[in-house]
């Protein structure tokens, strides 16, 4: 009992620190996908945190089924490294007693990716689309940067100062680009000495209300322009999405999808599941892959079995792709690849296992 407990937290422990490593790249990429939102005016930097807490379920569930695949070969090669594997066998310990002990932790990282295939990441990219909505909604500036040049849209927008409850802009300047049918294009320059933001309660439409300023409109290559000087000023606000890579059937709930039937409903489903399904299956392939020669070292398997998992993965997404297009028929759906791979760890875990001597 006392080796089973050692065995498992050294998966425990490797598998952590690989997971660590691997949360800092993936929210590392999406931190900067969301700081250049952020510094474009899209979204306002207090938001940041709350985005990348609601998208820690869907970075979760890919990378701990790698991490404890990558874990195991890790902590077992260490073992066969050091003697202690070969030990272990002398002892009477078997592949499927080892393989048993395996599964203790498996089922740990099994019931975690489940919780957040199933349930905590589409909660959570849903309640990321309503941060997102709600802030588009909201009548203030708060995205703005005073004294600063931003790009809103298809605009520069320019303020001299934000109020403090980021309600009115003082000293705006607005330039666009207008192009009418058959004409070109027209460069559109505003200033005013203030602006405030409403919405249309009929529309949805969001628009930037000026106050007190003038509007020139000039074409390149024109010695001719328009000057139009106004009391108050209304321009329509082009609405951005920071998650236009979000499916809506990703922040569906698996109830949801369960009860719609839609190819992409059951595409998403079936993703979920196999994110579940798939963890059994690397531990059976990280087994065999873990015994290394003392020689080659404990990564001398580390770059095959990650190709193995990359191309299990990669299968899995483009039958994904396919069921969500109908180009392949849900009863047939991700469960061939998972019987593939399943094939060739019974394979891998069977094959080079020691034969009893037979005395003559």
């Amino acid at each position: 009992m006392i080796v089973f407990r050692y065995l498992i937290r050294q998966i425990l422990v490797t598998m952590s620190a690989v997971a660590g490593v691997l949360l800092l790249v993936i929210m590392g990429s999406r931190f900067i996908r969301y700081f250049t939102d952020a510094a474009n005016g899209d979204i306002p930097a207090r938001l940041l945190g709350s985005l990348m807490l609601f998208h820690m379920p869907s970075f979760l569930e890919l990378v701990l089924p790698l991490a404890l695949f990558l874990g195991v070969l890790l902590a077992y090669g260490q073992l066969y490294l050091n003697s202690e594997m070969t030990v272990l066998t002398a002892c009477g310990v078997s592949r499927k007693r080892l393989l048993r002990v395996t599964l203790w932790p498996g089922a740990l990282v099994a019931m975690m990716v489940a919780a957040c295939s199933l349930w905590l990441t589409p909660m959570g990219l849903a309640q990321n689309e309503r941060l997102i909505t709600a802030q588009q909604q909201q009548a203030d500036f708060s995205a703005l940067t005073p004294g600063r040049f931003q790009e809103i849209g298809d605009r520069t927008i320019y303020t001299e100062r934000v109020t403090r409850n980021s309600s009115r802009l003082e000293h705006v300047f607005v330039a666009e680009t207008q192009q009418r049918d058959g004409q070109a294009p027209e460069q559109i320059v505003t200033r005013a000495d203030s602006g405030y933001q409403t919405n249309d309660p009929d529309t949805g439409s969001r628009f930037l209300v000026l106050s007190n300023g003038e509007r020139y409109v000039v074409t390149p290559g024109q010695a001719v322009g328009d000057r139009l000087q106004f009391d108050t000023y209304a321009v329509r606000q082009e609405r951005t999405s920071v998650t236009g890579d979000i499916d809506d059937e990703e922040m569906l709930s698996t109830l949801a999808l369960w009860r719609d039937g839609s190819d992409k409903a059951i595409s998403a489903l079936q993703w979920r599941v196999s994110l579940v399904v798939m963890v059994p299956i690397l531990i059976l392939m990280a087994l065999p892959l873990s015994r290394v020669n003392p020689r080659s070292g404990r990564f001398a398997k580390l770059v095959p079995a990650i190709i193995l998992h990359m191309s299990y993965l990669s299968l899995l997404l483009a039958a994904q792709n396919a069921l969500a297009k109908g180009q392949l028929p849900a009863w047939i759906g991700m469960w061939p690849i998972h019987a593939l791979y399943l094939v060739i760890g019974i394979f891998l875990f069977t094959r080079g296992r020691p034969r009893r001597r037979r005395h003559v």
